[in-house]
């Protein structure tokens, strides 16, 4: 009789078990390495992963999937250095293409607190079928290791758990305690693997070991804001939320959180076509229509893709379209207000310059931000943002006081300060008007009304003109500024209207108010006919 040897015992062979099945050792033997464990893949899956990183500060699937397995070697029990901080597992320190690495590199006294990642993947990059790997292996490999699967939508965790029944087909079927169920698996070692629907009512009250978020793009705010507090460590497992998904939208959660992550120090693992694409062999590059993007990056590849099959999406797509679900150069520019800004070429280091006029701009706000602009204009007559200040819930009287503070040159230097001219009216709460409370605290401003989509136009002018220049610079100190010329979006059709969504509208209003005011005055004149 053959032996059932639950995934705790995963070490322990059994002679009556190897006989019956000679791949049962192999199965149950936990790789140790990034390579062992791409190995165990082929041989016990019959998969093999992408394991090669094409584009600069890419990464490859593989990477992403040890580092998950791994927990990236910040698990109770790990050896620490001399500061207290736990050490990254040789192979995870050592290999170049390791997120591990480059925190250990940055500073060895920073060690991420749990497994967090971010996987922004291209169409058909296999992103969920890893996904299910990982959660196989976790199930597998790791007793009592809780994870849940939480989609898009109901038809992605579905697709996502099949991914993982199916692979439990392939001789790891002993390990179930009880019969497969629609949405819900639990093994022998205690391990469970269940999918969550996508409401808050689902979410909430669960507390887990991983949570693996798919399509991330797709989530509602209230489930997604809800899904932040579902991962505990165990003193075995460390917790990790994994948000997998394509960046469709440049206002959406994916960029968002691909953002936040980046300045959290939380891995994004990048990858698109090239890292997934098969390896091209035979193929004249001059003749093939793939050259332009590609320049000879699928020779190195060793995915899967077929060339064939990416020729076709990308002829049948538009530009835009191919760039952001295939190249994951950035999200899709459709429905951008400012689709021709681009961070490359729009933003790099620019200072104050006492030899130019200094200008400020403001949009007024207490719940939603008060924002100040520090702009000057070169003799080329280019505009350049030097600083931004942003604050929520603080009166006039704080936020001028800051201004005031920021400004890098005496008050009576300030050529002008523009506003909204809604500042001209009276408050309906204090009936005071906003532009005279200014004043009276040694600010005076200046406005001109104007439609929004004028300031606008006048925006995008700058950013780039109809002979192809640009005129517009920001420093890397306005962060929210840059955010916002991204992110900022138009209403759902039929509207024309840019959305004021309180988040990216207020940046924005702050540079309008400056181009409007700027603008010469159109004088009038009387003919006779």
């Amino acid at each position: 009789m053959t032996k059932t040897i639950s995934s705790c015992e995963a070490n322990v062979t059994d002679p009556d078990a190897v006989q019956a099945d000679p791949s049962a050792a192999l199965r149950r033997t936990r790789p140790t390495t990034k390579d062992a464990l791409h190995r165990y893949l082929r041989e016990c899956l019959g998969i093999v992963v992408p394991d090669r990183p094409i584009c600069p500060e890419h990464r490859s699937p593989m990477d992403y999937l040890w580092y998950s397995f791994s927990e990236a070697g910040w698990a109770s029990g790990q050896p620490t250095d001399t500061c207290g901080c736990s050490q990254a597992p040789a192979d995870l320190r050592d290999d170049p293409h390791s997120c591990a690495s480059e925190l250990v590199r940055a500073d060895p006294c920073v060690r991420p607190c749990n497994g967090d990642l971010v996987v922004w993947a291209n169409r058909g990059g296999g992103k969920t079928q890893i996904a299910a790997v990982a959660t196989l292996l976790d199930a597998w490999f790791k007793p009592n290791c809780q994870i849940r699967i939480l989609g898009g939508s109901g038809d992605q965790s579905l697709r996502m758990y099949e991914y993982v029944t199916a692979f439990l087909r392939q001789g790891y079927e002993d390990s179930l305690a009880e019969k497969l169920r629609k949405g819900k698996c639990r093994f022998t070692n205690g391990s469970v693997v269940e999918i969550l629907k996508q409401s808050a009512t689902s979410v909430r009250g669960t507390h887990v070991q991983k949570l693996r978020c798919d399509e991330v793009e797709l989530f509602r705010p209230d489930v997604f804001a809800a899904a932040k507090f579902t991962t505990q460590s165990t003193d075995e497992i460390v917790a990790a939320m994994e948000l997998i998904s394509t960046m469709h939208r440049p206002y959406g959660l994916m960029q968002t959180e691909v953002a936040a992550a980046r300045n959290a120090g939380v891995p994004v693992f990048q990858w698109c076509v090239w890292e997934t694409i098969e390896k091209c062999r035979d193929r004249i590059c001059s003749q093939c229509p793939l050259w332009s993007d590609c320049q000879g990056r699928a020779q190195e590849a060793c995915g899967y893709l077929r060339i064939d099959d990416c020729i076709t999406q990308m002829r049948r797509s538009s530009r835009a379209a191919w760039e952001c679900e295939m190249l994951c150069l950035r999200p899709s520019l459709d429905n951008a207000v400012f689709a021709e800004f681009d961070p490359k070429l729009h933003v790099r280091p620019v200072d104050y310059d006492p030899g130019l006029l200094l200008y400020r701009s403001m949009d007024f706000g207490f719940v939603n931000p008060f924002v100040c602009l520090w702009i000057q204009v070169d003799h080329a007559g280019d505009i350049r943002v030097i600083d931004e200040y942003v604050r929520r819930q603080a009166n006039l009287e704080i936020n001028v006081r800051e201004v005031k503070a920021r400004t890098p040159c005496p008050q009576e230097r300030v050529a002008a300060t523009y506003c909204d001219p809604s500042g001209a009216g009276r408050s309906p709460s204090s009936g005071e008007r906003i532009v005279e409370e200014l004043r009276a605290l040694g600010i005076a401003v200046k406005y001109r009304r104007s439609e929004v989509l004028e300031g606008i136009e006048l925006i995008r002018r700058a950013i780039r003109s109809g002979d192809g220049k640009t005129s517009l610079v920001i420093s890397p100190n306005c962060p929210r500024l840059i955010e916002a010329m991204e992110c900022y979006h138009y209403c759902p059709a039929p509207s024309e209207q840019p959305n004021k969504d309180g988040v990216y509208d207020h940046a924005i209003d702050a540079l309008r108010y400056f181009f409007i005011n700027r603008k010469p005055a159109t004088p009038t004149t009387t003919r006779r006919y």
